[in-house]
């Protein structure tokens, strides 16, 4: 079991700040986060189901690895379940923003490209990645990066592509059941066939359905296990059909055991900069 001391080391390594208003974009959540150490960073991320996309905004360049070892250093946009991601740096400070994937879909221009890739900000904003950037280094304050960070993706989603409202409709059923739904009765709900619902899906959201559904799940386990439960009572309660397959699950999505995961400190910060809103609302967009 996780204890309260590990998780408060973890999370002391960070200075954290999250907005002070609920944002205007659906679907988003942001936080900055600046180390309190001069010394390496070195963090594993947990993958999670939402596109992450961190603005860097350190002295020294920040160095995101992917589980092939390619290295892209600034800032980056890691998309959905992307395994063996490590972040590398010194004097960390970065904007990080989370976007339920409907709305990834419409701000970044893409969809299965980012399944489960690491790619650079400027490869997908181009010249408006540099803009935004050299605004958000020039504020005074966090409030001011958050607000500067917030018009460029309303700007981009309003002049963005939506997602089809059946698949915006699916990715909600599974959020809101947590992952535990199948396939072929959301496909039916809709009116699509299945292997038309997998395309389309796939093709706007990055990953096929199952997959998604899965990583809900995944998502939902892995943070009971951070909160200090048994990976017996989780793969119970989260609708696994036993603990050995929990097990595949979380080695599959995070490269690592349970056990690893209940200490990991990338989860041991989600109480403080993903606190609010709620946990549903951190995936979820309007259709």
């Amino acid at each position: 079991m996780r204890s309260a001391g590990q998780a408060h080391d973890a999370a002391s390594l960070w200075d954290i700040a999250t907005p002070s208003r609920r944002g205007r974009l659906p679907g988003v959540s942001m936080a900055g986060f600046r180390a309190r150490t001069t010394d390496p960073v070195d963090l594993g991320v947990v993958p999670y189901p939402a596109v992450t996309v961190a603005v860097d905004l350190g002295d020294a360049p920040l160095a995101v690895d992917d589980v092939s070892g390619r290295r892209q250093n600034g800032s980056v946009v890691v998309g959905l379940a992307s395994v063996g991601v490590r972040g590398r740096g010194r004097d960390v400070e970065c904007l990080q923003v989370r976007l339920s994937p409907p709305v990834a879909h419409a701000v970044l221009g893409a969809g299965a490209e980012l399944g489960a890739s690491v790619v650079s900000l400027d490869d997908l904003w181009g010249r408006d990645a540099a803009r935004t950037q050299e605004q958000l280094r020039a504020a005074r304050s966090w409030e001011e990066r958050f607000a500067i960070a917030e018009a460029a993706l309303v700007r981009r989603y309003e002049a963005g592509r939506a997602v089809e409202p059946e698949v915006a409709f699916v990715w909600g059923q599974m959020v809101t059941n947590l992952g535990g739904v199948r396939v072929e009765r959301l496909a039916a709900e809709i009116g699509w066939s299945r292997k038309r619902l997998w395309s389309r899906f796939r093709a706007q959201i990055g990953l096929p359905p199952k997959r998604a559904a899965q990583l809900v799940r995944f998502d939902h386990a892995a943070h009971r296990l951070a909160a200090g439960h048994s990976a017996a009572q989780v793969a119970a309660e989260t609708g696994y059909v036993d603990q050995s397959h929990l097990h595949r699950d979380v080695v599959t999505f995070a490269g690592v055991t349970p056990t690893a995961v209940r200490i990991a400190p990338w989860l041991a910060v989600d109480d403080v900069a993903w606190a609010s809103p709620a946990y549903l609302s951190r995936y979820l967009s309007k259709s």
